[in-house]
């Protein structure tokens, strides 16, 4: 009943704003991203696909130097648009102003795109030394950033076991500086403290203070040289089997511009994730004008869980990689830096106006035998010290037509294959087609390809996306996903199948508003009996509803009003979740101000939903809200000059049915949390 309320009354507010039609503002890259990560429930890194993807805003793309690849990249533009746009650079010449794009594009397109590109002043010509320009250039940012819970938890606390023990301060610490031109160079570096840590400076452990330090120094277009960076860099070819980034999105509302992976190359690493980095050199050299060499190398450690043992003179070996970054406890510490990695990776590119295709290599190797434990599903993971996969992309674009593939192998192992079309069919209907088959010994660790699984292996699968436009104010999208799994999996000790489908229907009554609905329902396996002996395996059916108003009152005060709703039913019981929420911006001369409260009830943890969260620039808030209780946060945005901005957020939690919050040190005695986060931007 709470629920129907709620809907009647999103319902009329939207009603009551569509009378209003004040001047829209620039767009917030937050909506943007929020709209095209549309379906928000899923067991992924969102913060770092957030943060990938709006690197792009503090790192704009040139439009007299952007390809099409970079231009895909964004997810916004459909193969027509990016025709279009391409064919007018090439018979007016180089762009003026950004604004030449409305002759492009529509209205929403153009509002959605241009965060993401620039047009160089005129005077901002090449014709100083490398230093000069980097001291010169006036596109750079330095975070410095604070966080702290304020509750005491009890890894900081006198009573904590060793297990549980954290060795820092409770505080966060996090700095980034990056300066770049686009298509000329890109100089930054990423520090992080997270809290529990310890800022200790012991070379022999390979502390230098802060826990993560990351780098980097690309520079580009060099006579033949097209990329070289040294440092820290991520790589994205083909579709991501072999060698993926985070610039992947998936299965989303957008269902058919983000099925196709951008052939990137090389990219400077900024995230925070402390995994999904190469640590070396990577280089883009131009043989000849349609073939270009991408060659890498790489030498990092990682963390893992050594075992030793002690009766024997048998070697040590590895019985997990460790994910999470952290390094607070005994054991956490023991974990970092375990053993090192080395990757190698060669791709031979051939580009020839429509037609791209590369031959990839890529090895790697551990200094200690990755020797898992066995378990009935896991019998075809990797195992041992050495992984070495070949294959080859193709991409062809044609009219209104695109096509992608990348086939790889495992040496002596499995297959991976990914072959997929983006077709616009009429102007107001696109459409995608994607297949994808990975083997059950199929390995990739730096792989980022279209899959249901967590990674490209043991799945085979045919996805069908839509997109249609009726007019300026109706457009419906959706997907629908059919894939098995041949072999086990953890928690589904038995081949199995499912299905997932998603429809997602917008309206934009006026420039001020903008309302989705979406339903999404998932099929898969899971285990149904505790029994060690006899496992039993049923289809858990998982259903997802959003209501979602985004409204303008003044040109000053926008609203959103959203309903979320879950449920998931296993062997006939279904258990429930929702979330209702109302948040509210307002600016006014040199201060914003953004605030939220949210209402929650979940059943368990199967029903728990991922709502975003605004938060300070490249700084992403993405909880799961689990259990019973409210929601609320507050920020606030203040330009203190032309080069400086400063945020202060803070986020509280109160739960209705619990007495403590978290698990082993991060545990808080009580029903609350509380979180405070301080960031400012400084430009020189």
């Amino acid at each position: 009943m709470r629920t129907a309320l709620i809907l009647i009354a999103l319902i009329l507010v939207c009603s009551v704003s569509f009378a209003q039609n004040y001047p829209q503002k620039d767009l917030n890259p937050a909506s943007l991203v929020d709209e095209i990560f549309a379906t928000q429930d899923l067991d992924v890194s969102y913060q770092d696909l957030y943060e990938n993807y709006l690197q792009l805003i503090s790192n704009p793309l040139d439009l007299n130097k952007v390809t099409d690849e970079q231009l895909r990249s964004l997810y916004i533009l459909k193969q027509d648009q990016l025709n279009s746009f391409m064919n007018y650079r090439k018979e007016a010449g180089p762009f003026i102003s950004v604004y030449e794009l409305q002759n492009i594009f529509d209205r929403e397109t153009f509002q959605k795109i241009i965060p993401f590109v620039f047009v160089p002043e005129a005077t901002q010509v090449i014709d100083k030394n490398f230093l000069k320009r980097i001291t010169a250039e006036p596109n750079n940012y330095l975070l410095l950033r604070w966080g702290k819970t304020t509750e005491p938890q009890l890894g900081y606390s006198e009573n904590a076991s060793p297990t549980t023990k954290f060795a820092g301060s409770p505080d966060n610490f996090y700095s980034r500086f990056r300066i770049s031109r686009a298509g000329d160079f890109s100089l930054g570096f990423t520090l992080k403290k997270d809290a529990g840590e310890k800022i200790e400076w012991n070379p022999s452990k390979k502390n230098y203070g802060f826990d993560y330090l990351s780098f980097h120094l690309q520079t580009l277009n060099k006579g033949r040289i097209k990329n070289l960076i040294l440092g820290d860099y991520q790589a994205q070819f083909g579709q991501g089997i072999a060698l993926g980034s985070f610039f992947g999105i998936g299965k989303n509302g957008e269902a058919v511009t983000t099925m196709r992976r951008a052939n990137l190359g090389f990219l400077p690493y900024t995230s925070i994730y402390e995994a999904g980095y190469f640590r070396g050199a990577a280089i883009s050299y131009e043989l000849t004008k349609y073939f270009t060499v991408h060659s890498m190398a790489s030498i990092r450690g990682r963390d893992g869980n050594v075992q030793q043992d002690t009766l024997s003179a048998a070697p040590d070996y590895l019985s997990s990689f460790g994910y999470t970054g952290l390094h607070r406890t005994a054991s956490e510490l023991a974990n970092r830096n375990a053993l090192t990695e080395t990757n190698l990776a060669e791709v031979l590119q051939f580009k020839n106006q429509n037609l791209d295709a590369g031959l990839i290599f890529h090895h790697t190797e551990f200094s200690l035998p990755l020797l898992r434990t066995p378990t009935v599903y896991n019998q075809f993971y990797f195992n041992g010290r050495t992984n070495t996969n070949a294959g080859f992309y193709l991409n062809y674009n044609f009219n209104n037509f695109s096509f992608f593939s990348e086939f790889t192998q495992t040496l002596q192992q499995g297959r991976a294959l990914i072959a997929g079309a983006l077709i616009s069919i009429i102007p107001k209907l696109d459409v995608s087609l994607v297949y994808r088959k990975f083997d059950k010994n199929f390995y990739g660790f730096y792989s980022n390809a279209i899959a249901e699984n967590s990674i490209p292996q043991n799945e085979t699968g045919m996805y069908w996306g839509w997109n249609y436009t009726f007019n300026k104010q109706y457009s419906i999208s959706g997907y629908f996903d059919l894939f098995s799994f041949p072999w086990l999996k953890y928690k589904v000790y038995a081949p199995s199948d499912g299905s997932e489908w998603l429809m997602r229907f917008n309206y934009r009554p006026s420039k001020t508003v903008y309302i989705f609905l979406q339903t999404r329902e998932e099929t898969k396996g899971r285990n149904t009996s505790t029994d060690q002996n006899l496992y039993s395996v049923s289809n858990g059916i998982k259903k997802n509803y959003w209501v979602n108003c985004d409204y303008a009152a003044t040109a000053r005060l926008s609203f959103r009003t959203r309903v979320q709703l879950s449920y998931y039913t296993l062997s006939g019981k279904t258990t429930s979740g929702s979330v209702i929420l109302q948040d509210a911006t307002y600016n006014f001369g040199r201060w914003s101000v953004t605030g939220r409260y949210a209402i929650f009830d979940t059943d368990d943890f199967d029903t728990r939903i991922y709502v975003y969260e605004r938060d300070a620039w490249l700084s992403f808030s993405f909880p799961a809200y689990s259990g019973r209780g409210i929601r609320n946060y507050l920020m606030l945005q203040y330009r203190f000059t032309r080069k400086i901005d400063l945020w202060l957020r803070w986020a509280h939690t109160q739960y209705a049915n619990q007495t403590k919050i978290g698990s082993g040190g991060d545990v808080i005695s009580g029903d609350s949390r509380n979180d405070v986060k301080f960031q400012a931007r400084i430009r020189f």
